[in-house]
């Protein structure tokens, strides 16, 4: 009988426990996890209701929704994607809905729905599950591995995975096998900007805007939360994923653009301040917005180029026009510092992926290894992205290590 040890009782974890089991019915599984609770993670995720995938079933379009991993995962994808963890849940008897934005959740909107179905299907195939049960120590013996725990115990197994997200331990035990870490820095948090007028509108949105770490070519459009400490929102969710590198190097203090109104070039624009001032020139700023921002949105930014919201529009400069055009599509603020985005911890960073078969996550390094979810140089963007890499590689490692079966 093969002996299969998976340390880390997260989402990638508890799939590649049960994906091996369920494949491989005489394989011994036995799962470890260091806290009191298992899934914890999954508990928290999407408000407490867990984003569980994304409705996108082109492994093509999916794959571009990781800022780093997408090549890697092309390959897995289309082994199991999207569509296959719908069809596993649902299988298992938990309904997927999709939302407005692709995101998927279970229809009761409840995480505990897909702790219990993972706990559950776990338990059914006959994995030993141990909580409170921290790895201490991995060693590589001529067959197999042990790994002993912090209250002595120590296990054998033939295959080891190694689940463990972004902890440093999971890192250093992957390094001390033979692995390269690429150094795990933060991804998906929000951006601080000192701007008190800012502040002050926080609980604004806007459906649409682009933005722009300056001097880079980074830049993301979408929707913009203006927050009490900066700003947040997809936009900038997916802007700090894929400049997560360069966000670090410079210490979260850099220079933003944000153009207000992506769907209008400059002429566009200009030709509609133009118009208002010639048809609505009576009026004011103040009492009259011609473009398709909240209010006091707009009042903040006619402010911040020095405009009198009261003067009427016909009393306007060119000078003065000029600047609030610029201001609607080049408005410059400055990052002072990151926040974070819940209680979703993300980074990038992890295994080198050059290390590892994707055909099986097996360790190229270390034979009867493997790896799954974030503990790999991988993340996604918000959205349900980061689930699906941890079900996607979870249940590769799973067929895997009780074997190489027909994928058909």
């Amino acid at each position: 009988m093969i002996e299969v040890i998976v340390i880390g009782g997260g989402a990638a974890g508890f799939f590649g426990a049960i994906a091996c089991k369920e494949t491989y019915p005489k394989t011994h599984v036995t799962l470890l996890e260091a806290g009191k609770t298992p899934l914890a993670k999954v508990r928290i995720s999407g408000g407490g209701r867990c984003n569980v995938t994304h409705a996108c079933f082109d492994p093509v379009e999916f794959i571009r929704n990781y800022p780093r991993g997408n090549k890697a995962l092309r390959g897995p994808f289309t082994r199991f994607q999207a569509k296959h963890t719908v069809d596993w849940f649902n299988h298992r008897g938990v309904k997927l809905k999709t939302e407005a934005d692709g995101r998927m959740f279970p229809i009761t909107d409840d995480s505990e729905t897909i702790v219990n179905c993972l706990l559950n299907s776990a338990k059914n195939a006959g994995i030993t599950v141990r909580t409170g049960a921290a790895v201490v120590g991995i060693t590589k013996l001529d067959r197999g591995f042990q790994v002993c725990l912090k209250s002595q115990e120590v296990y054998q197994c033939d295959r080891l995975l190694i689940a463990t997200g972004s902890s440093p331990a999971g890192y250093n035990f992957a390094q001390k096998l033979g692995h390269t870490i690429i150094p795990p820095v933060p991804s998906l948090f929000t951006f601080n900007i000192a701007d008190k007028p800012l502040q002050e509108l926080a609980g604004i949105s806007v459906d649409s805007v682009n933005l722009q770490l300056t001097g880079t070519p980074l830049t993301q459009t979408g929707p913009l939360l203006i927050t009490h400490w900066g700003i947040s929102g997809p936009a900038v969710l997916k802007l700090s994923a894929w400049g997560a590198r360069f966000l670090q190097e410079c210490r979260y203090k850099t220079p933003l653009i944000i153009d207000w109104l992506p769907e209008l070039n400059i002429d566009q624009l200009r030709e509609i301040i133009l118009q208002t001032k010639s048809e609505f020139g009576k009026r004011s700023p103040s009492s009259h917005c011609p473009i398709n921002l909240p209010r006091r949105l707009w009042q903040y930014l006619i402010i911040r180029v020095g405009i009198n919201p009261q003067q009427p529009w016909a009393e306007l400069s060119k000078k003065h026009l000029n600047q609030l055009i610029e201001e609607l599509k080049r408005s410059r603020h400055q990052i002072t510092g990151k926040g974070v985005f819940k209680e979703e911890f993300v980074t990038c960073g992890g295994v080198n992926l050059k290390e590892i078969d994707f055909k099986t996550m097996a360790s190229r390094r270390c034979p009867g290894l493997y790896f799954a979810g974030e503990i790999l140089d991988i993340d996604g963007v918000t959205g349900g992205f980061n689930f699906q890499n941890a079900w996607t590689t979870g249940w590769l490692a799973g067929q895997g290590m009780g074997g190489f079966p027909n994928p058909n």
